[in-house]
């Protein structure tokens, strides 16, 4: 499911950003909400794996988590919103149900579900591939923000060019002893990079002191 650049219609537009009591200082005119149900619907449906015979039936008013500004202090180019309500199968069976929803002015940037205690989102890879951990994306900002390639950082940690390749794909699972050996190499506290890695730093191994293999560069 690829959600992103999709046109929002003016009416789920309206709805998405109709927060009552939240933002408003006065409260704002009432909008129609039941164009959300579907709206959301719609979305779920395009999933290969999706049983049809569950659909969204009702949905609160949306509260807002990040609000698009042009502030000095706030700048942020898209409003992202979450939605709860509830989705209800056959026999009568009913479960609570909420969405995130992210969308620059009309247009729709990103979309998650969760029904029940299950998280529903886009995936990244291509169908039947597994999908990428996102210690992949934060490790390729990483390197590209400090200019470091494949090559050097294999170099740094005494690691081969194909476990830093796959680490930057995702398709490697950061350990914690690789974890240590880039926060060293990339001058990261290795405590800040294994909580973004959602590790736990080895604790046979004495604590990293940033400094890069080879002495200060």
């Amino acid at each position: 499911m690829d959600v992103a650049g999709r046109v929002l219609t003016p009416a789920v537009r309206r709805a998405l950003a109709y927060w009552p009591g939240i933002v408003h200082r006065t409260r704002p005119k009432p909008v129609d909400l039941t164009v959300l149900p579907q709206f959301f619907n719609d979305l779920l449906a395009e999933l290969p794996w999706w049983n049809g015979t569950w659909r969204v039936t009702h949905v609160e008013p949306a509260r807002p988590r990040e609000i698009a500004s042009d502030h000095d202090r706030q700048r942020n180019a898209f409003t992202e919103v979450s939605v709860a309500g509830t989705i209800e199968g056959d026999a009568g069976r009913t479960l609570p149900f909420s969405a995130r929803v992210r969308f620059d002015d009309n247009r729709l940037l990103r979309f998650q579900a969760k029904i029940g205690d299950t998280v529903i989102g886009p995936a990244l890879a291509e169908a039947g591939a597994p999908e990428p951990h996102p210690f992949g994306a934060v490790l390729r900002t990483l390197m590209d923000n400090r200019g470091v390639s494949v090559r050097e950082l294999a170099v740094r940690t005494a690691r081969a060019m194909s476990t830093i390749h796959a680490a930057r794909a995702g398709s490697h699972n950061p350990h914690p002893v690789l974890v240590r050996e880039i926060a060293g190499a990339l001058g990261i506290p290795e405590a800040d990079l294994a909580a973004i890695a959602g590790v736990d730093a080895p604790a046979d191994v004495a604590p990293s002191t940033g400094v890069q293999p080879g002495g200060p560069r």
